[in-house]
């Protein structure tokens, strides 16, 4: 049976004519309710919230969203998912939530069936590469796994002499070297040596490492989109709750400009975001020089947009918001750390320039005007 995933929550939209909307859930009741939430984990340094939060999302069956209910998964499409993304971000969700997802995804595209659990995607990072070898086992280093540490399986894709494979390999038959990213979140180290997958299944056509990286990248985009917009419901509510100079802080010029600028970063974010993931929703393949364009263009706007808008938020707060007792580092630190996830803007942006220069100068205008 179908998993209802966030039913009855308005959302913000990106609508495309004839196509599935892309759209990003938000509960305006929660508003009040999740910074008193955040602020109980803050203080939980054991950190024995994260156990009935899984329950809970596995429950409602968000983690296997994107697999289909013949893997054993919920069955929703990706224009559902990525609004599950979005809102993953927009509560700071420090589990593999996401993570699994994309995990799910990854083996659905191989018809592996998903098993219950944490579970991440390796390789991260563009640049690292696991190899199939001859006898079925696989062979590598990823660096910066997203919570390698605390999953259980670990969905893999493998470059072999016959192309690519997908693979779900148990993550106690590796060997991960624990790492943590700015937000304190585990950002591992995984080696592969000789490890016999549970099961492997050639990868589809046309499907390879960039395209795995463009849906991270896209998905990465829309957590730091919703992360924003947190930051500057958090920004606004405490400027009109702080007193300086017998005034509240949000009278001042200064202060009004500068959540003025952090408005803007997020809703540039966003747009840019929900444009990629809509264009991935209903793409025939991710191929596509549209998905690669949108993908690209959203993580770099995304990252750029993190930096600036993180910046803007703990200015407007001042001391307290540097504190770990306050919640905006959870938002502001994670969308710091996301930008690395899939490619960094910087590598993107190298590979935009190449993906523009191959076109030609006659090209640049219809190519932007397409979007």
């Amino acid at each position: 049976m179908r998993t209802p995933l966030l039913a009855n929550s308005p959302a913000v939209t990106a609508p495309r004519p004839d196509a599935e909307p892309v759209t990003i859930a938000h509960n305006p009741s929660l508003d009040i309710a999740v910074p008193l939430v955040l602020s109980l984990i803050n203080r939980d340094k054991k950190g024995d919230w994260k156990a009935p939060l899984w329950q809970a999302l596995s429950e409602a069956g968000l983690p296997l969203a994107w697999v289909t209910e013949e893997l054993g998964g919920a069955g929703a499409s990706l224009a559902e998912g990525f609004g599950v993304v979005g809102a993953a971000g927009r509560f700071a969700v420090a589990v593999p939530l996401v993570e699994t997802m994309l995990a799910g995804w990854l083996l659905a595209q191989g018809k592996i069936a998903s098993p219950a659990g944490e579970m991440t995607v390796a390789p991260a990072s563009p640049k690292d590469r696991i190899t199939l070898n001859a006898d079925g086992s696989l062979s590598g280093r990823a660096r910066g796994v997203p919570f390698a540490k605390a999953a259980r399986h670990l969905a893999v894709l493998a470059s072999g002499g016959g192309g690519p494979s997908i693979a779900l390999v148990e993550a106690a038959l590796t060997r991960i070297e624990a790492g943590l990213n700015l937000a304190g979140d585990n950002s591992d180290t995984v080696t592969f040596d000789k490890v016999h997958p549970v099961a492997i299944k050639p990868a589809p056509n046309g499907f390879d490492q960039k395209a795995l990286m463009l849906m991270g990248g896209v998905v990465r985009s829309l957590q730091i989109a919703g992360a924003l917009e947190s930051m500057l419901d958090i920004s606004v509510r405490y400027s009109n709750e702080r007193v300086a100079f017998e005034k509240k802080i949000s009278k001042f010029q200064a202060v009004q400009h500068n959540l003025a600028r952090l408005a803007g970063e997020s809703a540039a974010a966003l747009a840019a975001a929900t444009s990629a993931a809509d264009t991935v929703a209903n793409a025939t393949s991710l191929g596509d020089d549209a998905v690669f364009l949108e993908a690209v263009a959203a993580k770099i706007r995304c990252a750029e947009a993190a930096e600036k808008g993180g910046g803007i938020a703990h200015q407007v707060h001042g001391a307290i918001g540097f504190t770990i007792e306050h919640i905006l580092h959870r938002y502001s630190l994670r969308a710091l750390s996301w930008r690395d996830d899939f490619g960094s803007e910087s590598y993107w942006a190298v590979e935009l320039g190449k993906f523009v220069s191959a076109r030609g100068a006659d090209e640049l205008w219809p190519l932007v005007a397409s979007r």
